[in-house]
């Protein structure tokens, strides 16, 4: 699904009244999405630390995403355990966005084609992420998450990444932490 569609998708949805709570009045940021970006570094594992509330994360708990570069995209393994505490793993892909536009794509299975926007990065401990679709009407929908190469994050690179998230106006009270560390059972034969 490119993001032409997405935006179809939810202007259909906002032009029926029935408007999902993420949907919500306002338009994206301005965000720099042209600055260069290393999706070889990038690749490895990332586990995700916090997240801004996002229906198309099935995964609660223990997530951990497992990135693997082939020149031109990422393949994603995400694994974790879902609402009910079931060990669950999608599958998906981080890629140039379709068209020319000057960032990157994430698309899910289950979920739709949306922008992947790193707004800071040093590869080896943080990563900042945001997602953002101005729909139609003045609404826009937008999801973010904090990723780090270990199960916990210092706080000093906690700090980077709400610094990030405020810079571009993100309410960082939006995001709940993500439970990771000694409950979670981390298998990379089985993903989880």
């Amino acid at each position: 699904m490119n993001s032409s569609l997405l935006v179809l998708a939810l202007v259909a949805v906002v032009a029926a009244d029935k408007i999902p709570d993420f949907v919500v009045p306002g338009r994206c940021p301005a965000v720099d999405k042209k600055a260069f970006f290393d999706l070889q570094r990038f690749a490895g594992v990332w586990y995700e630390i916090a997240l801004t509330k996002n229906p198309y994360q099935l995964l609660h708990q223990c997530v951990r995403n497992e990135y693997s570069f082939d020149g031109h995209k990422i393949t994603a393994r995400t694994t974790g355990s879902n609402a009910e505490g079931r060990a669950a793993r999608r599958h998906g892909q981080i890629a140039p966005m379709p068209l020319g536009e000057p960032n990157l794509s994430i698309d899910y299975e289950g979920s739709f084609l949306a922008p992947f926007v790193i707004l800071d990065t040093d590869y080896d401990n943080f990563a900042c992420i945001h997602s953002c679709v101005d729909v139609s009407r003045g609404y826009f929908a937008d999801f973010a998450f904090i990723f780090s190469r270990a199960p916990s994050m210092s706080d000093r690179h906690m700090r980077r990444c709400e610094t990030a998230f405020r810079n571009i106006g993100l309410d960082t009270s939006r995001f709940t932490k993500t439970v990771q560390g000694h409950t979670c059972r981390y298998d990379t034969q089985t993903g989880f």
